[in-house]
């Protein structure tokens, strides 16, 4: 017969011999992840003093993971705060980014997509590349940015290289980003909000935590050819709404929307420049209002296991209670 003191020793042994090799668990598979991260090591960041940039080195050092900054400007890159000695390089500059790049495990490129060209070109040969795109590849509204990225786009899927071009869509949430930071002051302001539409277009933004997160992702998975891939947030909302959830996370009531037609905003865009406090409006963001712009995650997801967070968590780290 067993006692009960006897059954209470063998139960804590038990969870003892069970903890040991959990922990043996846990150990063999850091060791593992360990070894598979060094051949990612250095991980060279062009633009590391921007803001996803800067978020992304910061993620690598709290992984533990060796990262080397590519920038044009030491002052910059040190006003980040970060450590990490700087290679500098111009990217219109071949061979300064030929040796910034040189020895790289994976480069990461948060630069503009028109980059991509000279990247490959001075990147060593078979290291796998990310490449920060934008969905503005996609609006039906030419401008230099949405061409630059299909460039970027055409030149890194017409090469041999791995690796993949990320587009986010609008990224919110990064210290010092300009998108709803800028909104919430404009819309304080106002007690109109007249958007073309009604703001009945798609929006379908994404929190930086995300997009570092999608890079990271990115870096660890084995590309085997060059693939391009759009990142957003969980789902796309109304551009209204959108407004009206800024506007809440802000602690502030959203003004009234009301419906106008795009001509006469294009129109008074300008204007704006002239009153004081009003951050400007550029016609290129108008036109934008009008186009939808929602994206399947189901690639984001299944390739790169990110599932991001919803709007209303993600406005509420960028506006924190005060």
């Amino acid at each position: 017969m067993t006692s009960a003191a006897g059954e209470t020793r063998a139960g804590n042994g038990d969870a003892t011999a069970y903890l040991a090799t959990a922990g043996r668990a846990r150990a063999a598979l850091d060791a593992i992840r360990r070894t598979a991260d060094a051949r990612l090591e250095p991980v060279a960041v062009i633009g590391a003093s921007g803001r996803s940039g800067s978020n992304l080195c910061r993620a690598l050092a709290a992984e533990g993971l060796s990262f080397r900054p590519v920038v044009r400007s030491a002052a910059r890159w040190a006003a980040t705060g970060l450590a990490g000695e700087p290679r500098l390089a111009d990217l219109t500059d071949a061979p300064a980014l030929r040796a910034a790049l040189a020895g790289a495990g994976r480069i990461v490129s948060c630069a503009h997509a028109r980059h991509a060209p000279a990247i490959l070109a001075a990147a060593p040969p078979g290291v796998p590349l990310v490449l920060m795109g934008s969905t503005r590849r996609f609006s039906r509204w030419a401008d230099d940015h949405g061409d630059g990225v299909r460039q970027g786009e055409a030149a890194l899927l017409a090469s041999t290289r791995p690796g993949v071009i990320l587009h986010p869509t609008m990224i919110y949430g990064a210290q010092g980003e300009d998108n709803v930071q800028r909104l919430a002051a404009l819309l304080r302001r106002l007690p109109l909000a007249p958007l073309p539409g009604g703001g009945r277009a798609l929006v379908q933004p994404i929190h930086q935590s995300d997009v570092t997160r999608a890079v990271l992702a990115a870096l660890r998975r084995d590309w085997t050819a060059p693939q391009a891939l759009v990142i957003a947030g969980p789902e796309p909302v109304r551009y209204a709404d959108f407004l009206r959830a800024v506007c809440h996370a802000a602690g502030f009531p959203p003004p009234r929307v009301v419906p106008i037609p795009l001509a006469p905003l294009l129109a008074a865009a300008p204007l704006l420049r002239l009153l004081p406090g009003l951050p400007r409006i550029r016609a290129a963001e108008l036109r934008r209002l009008t186009e939808d712009k929602a994206f399947d995650t189901g690639p984001m997801r299944s390739l790169l296991g990110v599932a991001p967070i919803g709007l209303a968590e993600g406005l509420a780290l960028t506006f924190p209670p005060r």
